[in-house]
């Protein structure tokens, strides 16, 4: 790797650490090029090559990642968890949390979650990440032979 890359990957780091500390904001992709010292264009383009995805599908799963916690404690009607994780549309949210965790944000509430009960949060945390690649390959048609 040259210098100008590990500076451009320090830059996507940051940006992708703000994802990570501030998903609950009105976060947009100029704003996390703003970070990353990136265009826009550019910033999004070089995100996806680094890691996989673009970095709006990288906040909400963050996004549904903190929603799926909070709706397995129960405290929260579904409305306030896509409030306070940082959505400002409920039916948004419920579209984009059921393509990827593959049931409503209601059914995932209802669900009996006791199998996480003393379980670290790190460990929990990694279970119970919302993967869009494999829902969406779980989604896709069988080719015909």
């Amino acid at each position: 790797m040259t210098g100008e890359e590990y500076e451009n990957l320090a830059h996507l780091r940051r940006a992708r650490g703000r994802m990570d500390r501030e998903f609950a904001e009105p976060l947009d992709v100029p704003a996390l090029a703003r970070t990353a010292l990136m265009s826009t264009a550019h910033f999004a383009r070089q995100f996806k090559i680094t890691y996989g995805e673009s970095p709006y599908n990288y906040l909400m799963t963050r996004r549904i990642e903190r929603a799926k916690s909070l709706l397995r404690s129960g405290e929260l009607s579904v409305t306030e968890v896509c409030l306070a994780v940082g959505c400002t549309s409920l039916g948004s949210f419920s579209a984009r949390f059921t393509q990827l965790v593959g049931m409503t944000p209601t059914a995932y509430r209802a669900g009996d979650h006791g199998e996480l009960s003393g379980v670290p949060s790190c460990v929990t945390k990694h279970a119970t990440r919302p993967d869009r690649r494999s829902r969406i390959k779980e989604a896709s048609p069988v080719p015909a032979s």
